[in-house]
């Protein structure tokens, strides 16, 4: 993944930490700073790498549960130094229905708080950066970032506060070289979305997409690294939709 033929990044030296990055988008994100040359760190909620199918033995692994504030804390505090922070992690609780106010405030929690929390934790060791155009954090945006999605009131909440808090902090860290972004994703496909992509939604929506196919995680990997790179040197606060061109049909 990440192996394009143009262009190519050169991120060797760099310590990038990519959240909930053991399968799916975060897994293409790591893949691809890791074969650009960065020193890649991931999470997931097992206990150990070895508890996952795939080969995750080029990267540095920590647990964390993004429910737990202490365990956010504690993967920061453990990283030595940090450039790049991708808060990739996160989901959904439409089958547990998001309406109920509990299940709201867990999506809510998930989704945008812990992304806060992990940001905060991180900052110092951010600013501390010398990465050619400043360090970066990046966030996982979605297209219920712009569009309501009846089945998920509370992701969607969450998405869209994603977009107002990449804004906030782009202009309160810019003092500290910290570049905020985020990447606004369509529908990838990815373990989450296999079931998605069988039913007929998933084609009325590719319909919609004026490229006509669904994304891949290294279609929304090129958007990360660019905007972590020295080319980006001068975009912050910005969110970049991945999607194909399906938030611009009409």
């Amino acid at each position: 993944m990440g192996n394009w033929s143009n262009p190519r990044y050169d991120y060797r030296g760099a310590q990038v930490l990519v959240t909930g990055a053991t399968s799916g988008i975060g897994s293409g994100i790591a893949a691809a700073y890791r074969e650009a040359g960065a020193d890649v760190t991931i999470t997931g909620t097992r206990a150990s790498a070895a508890e996952y199918d795939g080969d995750l033995s080029g990267f540095r692994y920590l647990q964390l549960r993004l429910e737990d504030d202490a365990g956010i804390a504690r993967v920061a505090a453990a990283l030595p130094a940090l450039d790049i922070l991708v808060n990739n992690a996160g989901g959904n609780f439409a089958a547990e229905n998001e309406y109920e106010p509990d299940v709201f405030e867990r999506a809510v929690r998930v989704n945008l708080l812990s992304a806060y929390r992990m940001a905060h934790a991180c900052h110092d060791k951010l600013a501390a950066s010398r990465l050619p155009g400043g360090a970066g954090v990046v966030g996982i945006a979605s297209m219920t970032s712009y569009f309501g999605v009846e089945v998920v009131p509370g992701y969607g909440a969450a998405k869209g506060g994603l977009v107002q808090l990449t804004k906030t902090l782009a202009i309160a860290w810019a003092k500290d070289r910290i570049r905020v972004n985020a990447v606004a994703a369509g529908i990838i496909q990815s373990r989450m979305t296999d079931y998605f992509l069988t039913t007929p939604d998933a084609e009325a929506s590719r319909v919609r997409t004026p490229l006509r196919r669904f994304g891949t995680p290294t279609d929304v990997a090129g958007a990360v690294l660019f905007l972590t790179s020295e080319a980006a040197a001068f975009v912050t606060g910005q969110t970049l939709p991945v999607d194909g061109g399906f938030s611009v049909m009409g």
